[in-house]
């Protein structure tokens, strides 16, 4: 499928940005370098990652009417408030399909993108189409076990979502939060994505393959290039590509993949935005995803996305505030290595507060020293 040519914005144009937190801060950053005016969607809570960088315009018919062009920092936004603006990159049906796992997984289904096997549960059932307790065990029963019960909506790092290795981890799931996508749980050998952005005339560029690692379902480390064989790292590109294309979608997407221990590679979700791991193209890239998202909006030339420096990225949640402020120089004493704080005013346990990237001549050595740099920031002075 291919887009079809629009309107193109140059640096007198305004954008705005749906969403206040550090993804739409980022993009706002990347905007303001090249002189666009920025607007987000209020600030709500004052002083929020976005709002500090951003105009906050808290009337969304203000919003929409002083914008020329709207893009999205999250997915769980309302898609008829990006058809209620002039022009929306990307466009409602794209945001509709990514932010829920059922239509995420019929859409990818009918793209012929391979997925886990899964099946949907709960959609006969009472109240918000929650099964009961005696319809889950039965779709248990014949799914198999282990398996990954998610909800269909709402989910992100890790919630609402339940590994279930015998029927009695059953009893965690609150049953008024389907539908449910049970999907099987498979052996990894690795988790990756890929960040493609594509233009309105149809264009992609991708970046190289980034390998992730999770802990506690919250993304911790990114490297890249994935240390995957070349062969498996070039078909992830090539079913990127399919994802935004058979999407249509006009912006910044990212598609996360499982590799498995016999060598499958398959679509976990699809971002319609922006990505955590794509947080190391500031650094490593000629064009970070955020200016990608930003130039794909705007219907301007995609930006290089190669060379590619090799990089590590570290998240920085809110744990290591937990003993006083991070000891920042000597995290910085790290050669390579550079801070992105949010401007979140509250450290949180599990809330992500900023990122280190390190860059290097290989991805193992950026690896280590980001994870370096880390665990500097924990040393007392």
């Amino acid at each position: 499928m291919s887009s079809q040519p629009g309107p193109s914005f140059g640096p007198t144009a305004t954008v705005g940005i749906l969403g206040t937190g550090q993804l739409g801060r980022m993009l706002a950053l990347a905007a303001r370098r090249m002189g666009f005016s920025v607007i987000t969607t209020g600030d709500d809570p004052p002083g929020s990652p976005c709002g500090q960088v951003a105009e906050p315009v808290e009337d969304l018919a203000t919003f929409l009417a002083r914008a020329e062009v709207v893009t999205t920092e999250f997915e769980n936004v309302d898609p008829a408030v990006l058809a209620a603006a002039a022009l929306s990159r990307p466009g409602p049906s794209v945001v509709a399909r990514c932010q829920n796992r059922r239509l995420e997984k019929a859409f990818l289904r009918d793209a012929g993108v391979p997925t886990v096997r899964h099946r949907v549960v709960g959609e006969d059932g009472g109240a918000a189409g929650a099964p009961d307790e005696a319809a889950l065990r039965g779709d248990l029963a014949s799914f198999g076990l282990p398996s990954v019960l998610k909800t269909a909506a709402f989910g992100y790092d890790g919630k609402g979502q339940w590994v279930l290795r015998n029927e009695a981890d059953l009893a965690a799931v609150p049953l008024d939060a389907g539908p449910y996508v049970l999907e099987e749980l498979v052996e990894l050998a690795a988790e990756v994505s890929v960040v493609v952005g594509r233009g309105h005339d149809g264009a992609t560029a991708c970046y190289p393959v980034i390998e992730n690692r999770h802990a506690h379902h919250i993304l911790d480390v990114s490297v890249a290039p994935a240390r995957i064989a070349p062969a498996l790292a070039e078909r992830a590109v090539q079913l990127a590509v399919t994802v935004a294309e058979a999407l249509d979608a006009v912006g910044v997407l990212c598609v996360e993949f499982f590799v498995t221990t016999d060598g499958r590679l398959l679509v976990n979700e699809v971002a319609p935005r922006p990505h955590n791991s794509g947080h190391l193209t500031i650094e490593a890239a000629p064009t970070s995803q955020f200016e990608q998202q930003l130039r794909t909006v705007c219907g301007l030339p995609l930006g290089a996305t190669v060379p590619f420096r090799p990089a590590a990225m570290a998240n920085l949640l809110g744990e290591l505030w937990s003993e006083g402020e991070p000891n920042w120089a000597a995290a910085l004493d790290v050669p390579g290595v550079s801070l992105h704080l949010y401007g979140k005013a509250e450290a949180r346990p599990g809330r992500k507060m900023g990122h280190l990237t390190a860059v290097a001549s290989t991805p193992e050595e950026a690896l280590e020293l980001v994870v370096d740099a880390r665990r500097r920031l924990s040393l007392r002075p």
